[in-house]
């Protein structure tokens, strides 16, 4: 079976000359790997073609590429302007200079901060979610040192599920026992492996279990760590991101979340009595219960 670091490099060796996108590198795959295909798409979630192409798109970036250009030099990226391109380099001459691209010609890594604002873009656009950041800097801590240990989630946010309808069923709701919107939790790390994996699934728990939905969010996935997050998603709950932080918009729901029926509000007040951030998300959701209205100057930084 051939790796994915694998099928990067070889794909590119044979179309020296050419450069990809990485869903371009991704329509290739399907032809050049049929049986790794076809063995991807009996997971229901790949089952289209579309499906299973955005997957490997998000696939493609991150740590598989990073792992590919150590094991063969030939393999490189250019990054400026967007969207990365994908391409292989027989010559050190052939090389873009740093004058031409504004930069290096290696990507410079993401720091988990810089992965913030490429997550709320993606969950604004694809998911019509409204986020806010919470710092963990901005707590009291008024429990001493280790204290609100795995407290705090990285981004919140707030799914409103009563756009579009009529105001009458609007009021309804809003009035009586129910709930028209689904809150969202996510906590984001920059790489998973067998080493860390766990450690950063029960942050996740520890961190996003009060909310109707929540998630681990990673921009890259090491051998063998899916099938552990499988396991712990079953029995937790938690989803899966993988965020493509090259092209943001291709990040996938590897694993879908278990929803909530209900917020676990003693955890929310926790939270609140000890975070600013996550205060001011409160009392937002709490507008929006009461009016129906998502100041927008509120959202999405």
């Amino acid at each position: 079976m051939t790796s994915r670091v694998e099928m990067i490099i070889e794909t590119l060796k044979a179309n020296s000359g050419r450069q990809f996108s990485a869903r371009d590198l991704a329509r290739e795959f399907l032809s050049r790997y049929p049986e790794e295909m076809a063995l991807k798409q009996q997971n229901p979630r790949y089952a289209t073609e579309d499906a299973l192409i955005a997957q490997l798109a998000a696939e493609i970036g991150g740590e598989r590429t990073v792992t590919a250009k150590q094991k063969c030099p030939q393999v490189s990226t250019r990054d400026k302007p967007r969207p990365r391109l994908y391409f292989w380099q027989d010559t050190p001459e052939m090389e873009p200079s740093a004058e031409d691209e504004g930069e290096p010609e290696m990507a410079q890594a993401h720091s988990e901060h810089d992965l913030y604002p490429l997550l709320m873009g993606y969950l604004q656009q694809e998911h019509k979610l409204y986020c806010q950041r919470i710092d963990e800097k901005r707590s009291r801590n008024s429990k001493g040192s280790g204290g609100n240990h795995w407290l705090h989630p990285d981004i919140v946010a707030i799914e409103p599920l009563d756009r579009g309808w009529n105001e009458a069923v609007r009021t309804c709701v809003r009035h009586g026992n129910y709930s028209s919107a689904r809150l969202w939790s996510f906590e984001v790390k920059k790489d998973l492996s067998i080493g860390n994996v766990r450690q950063c699934f029960f942050q996740a728990v520890s961190n996003s279990s009060w909310a109707n939905l929540g998630y681990l969010v990673t921009t890259g996935l090491r051998d063998g760590v899916e099938p552990e997050l499988q396991m712990l998603s079953a029995l937790h709950g938690i989803g899966v991101i993988l965020l493509n932080s090259e092209e943001p918009y291709e990040s996938q729901i590897l694993i879908p979340a278990r929803e909530r029926s209900s917020v676990d509000w003693q955890s929310v007040n926790r939270i609140v009595a000890e975070n600013r951030d996550f205060h001011h998300y409160i009392e937002q959701i709490g507008i929006y219960y009461q009016t129906g209205k998502l100041l927008d100057r509120a959202w999405n930084r």
